[in-house]
């Protein structure tokens, strides 16, 4: 008998902010710029793509766009997103010299 799989969407998951900081600062250690991008769209759409768009003044479109797979979200972008989102970068010396 053949197995029933079922598509499985990271944004469900992502029910509070702990959460989301612990997803986000996940993909931000990756360091691979479109892999953090797609991660930032999985949180957009968990918060919700059409309150995500009203308070950048981006369209849904733009934003899906953006943060698709192959999508490349500007800085300016990527900073109005965070920003709607309540995600805050922050800077510190790297271990790594």
């Amino acid at each position: 008998m053949a197995e029933k799989l079922t598509t499985y969407d990271p944004a469900a998951a992502l029910v509070n902010g702990e959460e989301i900081a612990f997803f986000m600062a996940d993909a931000l250690e990756t360091g691979d710029a479109a892999y953090i991008a797609k991660a930032l769209g999985v949180v957009a759409r968990a918060k919700g793509m059409t309150q995500i768009a009203g308070q950048t003044g981006l369209s849904r479109e733009q934003l899906y766009r953006a943060f698709s797979e192959n999508g490349n979200p500007t800085l300016k972008t990527t900073l109005a997103v965070m920003k709607a989102l309540g995600i805050e970068l922050t800077a510190r010396a790297s271990t790594h010299a």
